[in-house]
């Protein structure tokens, strides 16, 4: 899997701005990739003023996600404020070069910036299966509950292959410098108890609240292991993921085989 990422000072509240400084680094990429990641609310930051940025679905950013994967052939991923049937959602697309999208809202949503107070819950997860690869995108806070980001047994045990829901956890994230540590801690953690890779990835900066960012922006192999993280500044990284290797651990150390059975009721969330 050949991944990508922006780590990006994000312009306070200005989609326009954004979408263009953005699509200026995806423009000018130096080699080919498969997916390609963008911060949460990568069009405005972190934000309760939903009311003022929010889009309709099929509107302006979509179409630009869609315009971005047909043009870098890979999919693009990343939130933004979404309202649909009178609701505000924080809203992930993953949108596929062929135009074909779908879409995860923010579970679990941030009570200390009165995040349940403005935005409506999601009550699905997402795994999309992309050239080879089962990836489960999840959203900043998420990231903070194990059970929400747990990989299950897959549902088809007769492929030996991929015995779990997923190969590669991302978080797209807006997360503040003061609790970075919590931030680096548990993305190793989900590694390591999902056997899985990690990719996190945040903003630098300081938003229109004073808020400051670090970035922090990690890859993280199956055994726990930083292959690669960025602090206080923008970056566009590429890297390579092995689902060989990935598949050549779980063999070797099947520990997924005595985790405790059980299920999330998703229908009644």
């Amino acid at each position: 899997m050949h991944l990508t990422f922006l780590q990006s000072n994000l312009y306070w509240e200005n989609p326009t701005a954004n979408r263009a400084m953005m699509e200026e680094q995806l423009f000018t990429l130096p080699e080919p990739t498969d997916l390609i990641v963008l911060p949460e609310m990568f069009t405005t930051g972190f934000t309760m003023n939903a009311a003022g940025v929010a889009e309709p679905m099929n509107l302006t950013t979509l179409k630009w996600l869609r315009q971005m994967a047909a043009q870098t052939n890979a999919v693009v991923t990343g939130s933004y404020v979404v309202q649909e049937g009178g609701n505000y959602y924080n809203r992930l697309i993953w949108m596929q070069p062929d135009g074909q999208f779908d879409t995860y809202d923010k579970r679990h949503l941030f009570r200390m910036a009165g995040e349940e107070k403005v935005f409506t819950a999601g009550t699905k997860r997402l795994v999309k299966h992309w050239r080879g690869w089962n990836i489960c995108p999840l959203i900043c806070y998420d990231l903070r509950f194990p059970v929400w980001s747990r990989n299950r047994p897959a549902k088809s045990r007769a492929d030996e292959a991929a015995p779990l829901d997923y190969d590669l956890l991302l978080y797209v994230a807006n997360w503040p410098t003061p609790r970075r540590n919590a931030w680096n801690t548990l993305l190793q953690a989900r590694a390591i108890e999902n056997l899985s890779y990690v990719v996190g990835v945040n903003r630098v900066g300081q938003d229109g609240n004073g808020h400051l960012y670090s970035g922090d922006s990690a890859v993280i192999d199956f055994k726990g292991e930083v292959l690669f993280r960025q602090t206080d500044q923008e970056t566009v990284y590429q890297t390579t993921l092995s689902l060989d290797e990935l598949r050549d651990f779980r063999n070797q150390f099947p520990a997924y085989n005595d985790a405790d059975a059980f299920s999330i009721d998703e229908s009644s969330i």
